[in-house]
C-alpha cells in the first residue's frame, strides 16, 4: 500500500514529465497558424502556434529572431522547426523555435484579405470620405466593454487632457461570439443620443487576431463607415490593424492614444489661452496709448487751442486779399481811362470835325452827301456847308472849274 513516504514534490514530477516528454520528441518541424505575437525588448518573440482544435506556446530566442528573414504577422501559416520543452516555473511545455518559414496565411488573414478587398473597392476606406475630428468636442461617446482595460485606459489618458468634454461609456461586447452584433448595435444607439456626440470611438484592448476578429465582420465596418458621426477606431495594439481601423475616420493606435487625440493638452490650452491674454492685453494697451497720443496731439493744433485765432487769421487774410482787390481794381481802371484817353485823342485827330476848328468847313449836297468838287453842283443847287460852330445853307448861283 502506497503512503505518503512515496510522494514525490512537484519539482520532482515535472523533471519526470520534462524527461520523458524531450526525449520522446527529437526536433522536429511543426506547421501551425501563429498569434498572440509579443515582442519584449530583448528581442525575444513569444506566440502561440495554432492547428485545428488545438494550440502550443511557442519561444524563439534573440539569436534565432534575429536571422529571420520576413516579418511575423498575426494569422500567418509558418512552418517551425524547434524541440519541445516543459517549462518548469509554470509547468508548461512549448517548442522553442531555430527555424521558421512562411507557408501562407491562415483561414483567418484569408478571410481578412478578401473582405479588405471588397469593402475596398467599395470605397470604404477612402481618403477622401475621412472626416476631420473637431477640434475641441462637447461631448465624446465610446463603445466598449464597461469593464474592460480599454475604458480604464482611455478615462486615465483624457483624465490629464482637457476636461471640459462629457464622456459617455456605451457599452458593448468586444470578444466572442454575438460581439459583433453587440457592436453594431451600440453603434446605432450612439447615432440616437441627444445632445447629439460629437465623436465617437469605438475601442478594446490588445488580442490575438481571433480575440480582435469581431473588429473585422462586415457588419461592424460597416456600421462605422455609416456613422453620421466622426468616429475614431482604436482597437488593440500598435501592431494590430483590423478594417474598422480602415474604415473609421481616424485610427488610434491604442485607447490612451485615442484620448490624446480626440482631447486637447490641457496644459497647452492654458498655455495658449495665458498667450493670448497676454498678447490680447498689450494689443488693447497699445491701443489705447495710441489713442491717447493722438487725443494729446489734436489738443496740442492751435484750432483746439486757441480756436478763434484761426478765425482772426482767416479774417486777416480775407481783409488783405480785399485791399489787393481793390488795389488791383483801380489800377486796371486807372490803365483803362489812360488807354481810352489815348485812343480819344488818336480819334479826335483823325475826325473831320477837329478840321473844323481849324478855319476848314464841309459842303453837302441834297442827299448829305460831302461835296469834293464843283463837278458835282449846278446853278440853283441847295447845299450845305457845316462849320466849326453852327452850318448855313446857300444856293449855288455860279459854279468855277480850276
Amino acid at each position: 500500500m502506497e503512503t505518503t513516504r512515496d510522494a514525490i514534490s512537484v519539482a520532482e514530477l515535472t523533471g519526470h514529465i520534462k524527461a520523458v516528454l524531450e526525449q520522446t520528441f527529437p526536433s522536429l518541424w511543426v506547421v501551425a497558424e501563429i498569434s498572440d505575437i509579443v515582442r519584449p525588448r530583448s528581442g525575444h518573440l513569444y506566440f502561440t502556434l495554432k492547428g485545428e482544435g488545438a494550440q502550443i506556446r511557442g519561444v524563439m530566442w534573440r539569436t534565432a529572431a534575429s536571422r529571420l528573414k520576413h516579418e511575423l504577422v498575426e494569422g500567418q501559416e509558418v512552418l517551425c522547426f524547434g524541440d519541445v520543452e516543459v517549462y518548469p516555473p509554470r509547468g508548461t511545455y512549448q517548442i522553442v523555435i531555430r527555424k521558421m518559414e512562411p507557408r501562407g496565411v491562415g483561414a483567418l488573414q484569408l478571410a481578412f484579405e478578401k473582405l479588405q478587398a471588397k469593402l475596398n473597392g467599395e470605397g470604404l476606406f477612402s481618403a477622401d470620405r475621412k472626416r476631420s475630428i473637431p477640434t475641441l468636442p462637447r461631448r465624446i461617446g465610446i463603445v466598449t466593454s464597461p469593464s474592460g482595460a480599454a475604458v480604464r485606459d482611455f478615462l486615465k489618458a483624457a483624465s490629464n487632457r482637457y476636461r471640459g468634454s462629457e464622456i459617455v461609456v456605451i457599452p458593448s461586447l468586444v470578444q466572442g461570439e454575438g460581439a459583433a452584433k453587440s457592436l453594431v448595435h451600440a453603434i446605432r444607439v450612439a447615432q440616437r443620443l441627444t445632445p447629439k456626440l460629437d465623436v465617437l470611438i469605438v475601442s478594446r484592448g490588445g488580442g490575438s487576431i481571433e480575440d480582435l476578429w469581431c473588429f473585422n465582420e462586415e457588419p461592424v465596418v460597416r456600421a462605422i463607415a455609416g456613422s453620421v458621426i466622426p468616429t475614431v477606431s482604436a482597437v488593440g495594439h500598435e501592431i494590430d490593424v483590423t478594417l474598422s481601423d480602415l474604415a473609421a475616420d481616424l485610427r488610434a493606435l491604442t485607447p490612451t492614444d485615442a484620448a490624446t487625440r480626440v482631447l486637447p493638452d490641457a496644459r497647452m490650452m492654458r498655455s495658449e489661452i495665458s498667450d493670448f491674454r497676454h498678447r490680447l492685453n498689450q494689443s488693447i494697451r497699445q491701443t489705447i496709448s495710441g489713442r491717447q497720443f493722438a487725443v494729446s496731439s489734436l489738443k496740442e493744433r492751435p484750432i483746439l487751442r486757441k480756436p478763434m485765432e484761426i478765425i482772426e487769421m482767416r479774417w486777416r487774410i480775407l481783409d488783405e486779399l480785399d485791399v489787393r482787390a481793390r488795389r488791383a481794381i483801380t489800377g486796371n481802371l486807372d490803365r483803362s481811362r489812360a488807354k481810352t484817353a489815348e485812343m480819344a485823342a488818336a480819334l479826335s485827330a483823325l475826325s473831320p470835325l477837329s478840321v473844323l476848328s481849324r478855319g476848314y468847313s464841309v459842303t453837302l449836297n441834297a442827299s448829305e452827301q460831302p461835296i469834293s468838287s464843283a463837278e458835282d453842283l449846278n446853278e440853283g443847287d441847295m447845299v450845305e456847308t457845316q462849320l466849326n460852330r453852327g452850318k448855313f445853307k446857300a444856293i449855288v448861283t455860279e459854279t468855277v472849274l480850276d
